[in-house]
């Protein structure tokens, strides 16, 4: 598979990460958890090398299950994990929390959950707006110092913001959602970390199921399932008309695909690693099917014939990308 440097620090991983949300077990679908394990392995034996976690999946849920299915193949891969909230007793979320002393605190755990020494690439999963970014680089530095994190970063965090953090120390990488449906790091987020050479990790390649091929106007989500709230991320994606619309686009991106012999996730992936500044599409794998179907579209470039075809279908259905449109923090 092809590899990727993450912006100028010394990661190099492959195009592919295999994210981790749908292993939360809480929030994201039914997931059979021996099938999902399996999967981890299949992905590194097919040239999967970074993995990307949180604290708050599940809470705790993913970042266990991850490192009993790696076992004693950590060493064979980029380890990403991110931390940044408070909890209850529940545990659940109550609120966002970028502290120093709360993120070394809750990197402790992560480490112990994910039992590792190190973690590769440490991200503060949202901004904090309470904490001047200032005591937050503190602490991701003093971890770094310390040798509990090799890399750190942040994820969702607009251009300005991550221009204040680099006052105080420096970003190897932003993770933010990117997929034909939102194309809202376009217009800053994509272009600054292009030009500064700051990694970008892109989630939700697969539009969060709408470019699985596998939604049909029926489709429904069960109450704890969070796209039941009809919002992504800010976006009506999962909402009424918007919904039935992309389907609509979904099914004819599934046609647009099948004329290259490709499947709708491989077309979603190629046009997302498209983007020169991505450093990695982020796709969860629930099982081997799904694993190598998107390993398979790590190669697959996609030529302007047909990313101008794919734009055509948005417009003809009069379906919007919110290029535009400001980014949920």
């Amino acid at each position: 598979m092809e590899q990727r440097r993450i912006g100028d620090t010394d990661l190099v991983v492959s195009a592919v990460g295999f994210g981790t949300w749908e292993m939360s077990t809480t929030s994201y679908g039914e997931i059979d958890v021996d099938d999902a394990a399996l999967a981890v392995n299949q992905a590194i034996d097919a040239g999967i090398t970074l993995f990307d976690t949180a604290e708050v999946y599940g809470p705790n849920h993913s970042e266990e299950l991850l490192a009993k299915a790696l076992g004693d193949r950590r060493k064979d891969i980029t380890l990403v994990t991110k931390v940044g909230f408070d909890y209850d007793d529940t545990p659940k979320v109550t609120g966002r929390n970028s502290k120093r002393e709360h993120i070394i605190e809750h990197t402790e755990g992560c480490l112990q959950r994910l039992n590792t020494d190190v973690i590769d690439l440490m991200l503060i999963h949202w901004p904090d707006h309470d904490t001047p970014f200032e005591e937050t680089m503190r602490g991701l530095e003093e971890l770094k110092a310390s040798g509990r994190i090799r890399h750190y970063g942040v994820s969702n965090f607009t251009v300005d913001m991550m221009k204040e953090c680099e006052r105080h120390g420096h970003l190897a990488a932003n993770q933010v959602g990117y997929h034909m449906f939102d194309r809202r790091m376009e217009s800053e987020v994509l272009p600054y970390c292009l030009e500064t050479n700051t990694g970008y990790m892109a989630y939700g390649s697969l539009g969060f199921g709408l470019l699985s091929g596998t939604f049909t106007p029926d489709t429904t989500f069960v109450d704890w399932d969070w796209r039941s709230s009809g919002k992504a991320f800010g976006l009506p994606l999962f909402t009424g008309d918007h919904f039935q619309k992309e389907i609509k686009v979904a099914e004819r991106l599934k046609e647009l695909a099948a004329g290259h012999g490709k499947s709708l996730p491989q077309l979603a992936i190629a046009w997302v690693l498209g983007n020169p500044a991505v450093s990695v599409a982020l796709v969860g794998m629930r099982n081997e099917r799904e694993l190598q179907e998107n390993v398979a579209a790590a190669d697959w470039r996609l030529t302007d014939d047909i990313r101008a075809a794919i734009d055509r279908i948005f417009e003809e259905e009069d379906v919007p990308t919110y290029v535009d449109a400001e980014q949920a923090v």
